[in-house]
């Protein structure tokens, strides 16, 4: 594989990337599409997130370049931003066209979470309402996947609400790492202006509300397992931050707590499967 696809392959932040998707996957399954549903929803969903991170690396790359940001691979020059912008529209333009392979309800939502995104990466970044793409952006997510299945009914609004409190979470944890680069450069999100220990407060309280809303919003009393995923919400988040002070001694950047987000987020949606509680 040559450095160039490399670098575009590390340019569409991979670990998140994949993490959606998966994510995306299962709860296809869950809600019951066959296997030619779950690879349309699938390929939908991976490639929104390949034209969200591309497009980051590429709106970012003066910025990245200006903090010494060498594990990017555009100011680390493993791939011309010029590729990365190329592949990030031409991705855009493949999400609603693979979500009109299920249904136009679904290809509806699908393209919202995208603008959304992208509206995120720009301008909404440095403003006190960063946090809404992502919310609006991970609320899109499980409308998608279950409006992909044909004659299929409206997703419960506590699997909405869920997604939205999860991505606004992620928001929080996701900027951990980048506090001080991002203070350089200007760019003033809400996790920004809260800071470090009200951004860690903020993304474990919303992690934390996802998890109790998946566990407690669907008919039915909660199961050991769903009491179980709550008690990871509330355990996780904290280990994540003592690892990621201990990776930022050591002059690494501290990328547990998005994992951590992560973590949890395929913990609950495993849960909802294996519960038959997703719809």
């Amino acid at each position: 594989m040559s450095t160039s696809v490399l670098g575009l392959v590390r340019a569409s932040h991979p670990e998140p990337a994949a993490a959606v998707t998966v994510v995306a996957g299962l709860l296809a399954v869950g809600v019951g599409h066959r296997p030619p549903g779950v690879a349309a929803v699938v390929l939908t969903v991976l490639a929104s997130q390949l034209a969200v991170g591309w497009a980051n690396d590429a709106i970012d790359a003066d910025r990245d370049a200006a903090v010494g940001r060498t594990d990017k691979p555009v100011p680390a020059g493993a791939v011309r931003r010029r590729t990365v912008a190329v592949g990030a529209a031409v991705a855009a333009l493949a999400t609603p066209a693979l979500g009109l392979t299920t249904t136009p309800a679904a290809a509806f939502w699908v393209t919202l979470g995208l603008v959304s995104a992208l509206l995120y990466d720009w301008p909404l970044k440095s403003t006190p309402v960063s946090v809404l793409p992502y919310a609006v952006s991970f609320g899109t997510l499980p409308a998608f996947v279950v409006l992909a299945l044909p004659g299929a009914p409206a997703p419960p609004a506590w699997l909405v609400v869920a997604a939205a409190c999860l991505g606004a979470g992620a928001h929080f944890a996701n900027v951990l790492p980048d506090l001080v680069d991002d203070a350089r450069t200007g760019v003033r999100g809400l996790p920004h202006r809260f800071g470090a220990a009200g951004s860690r407060a903020a993304a474990a309280v919303l992690l934390l509300a996802a998890t109790g809303v998946l566990v407690f919003g669907p008919p039915g009393p909660p199961s050991g397992v769903g009491l179980a995923a709550v008690v990871a919400a509330v355990v996780v988040p904290p280990l994540s931050w003592y690892g990621g002070r201990g990776a930022a001694r050591a002059g690494r950047r501290p990328v547990a707590a998005f994992r951590a987000v992560m973590l949890v987020a395929l913990i609950d949606v495993v849960l909802l499967v294996t519960s038959g509680r997703v719809a």
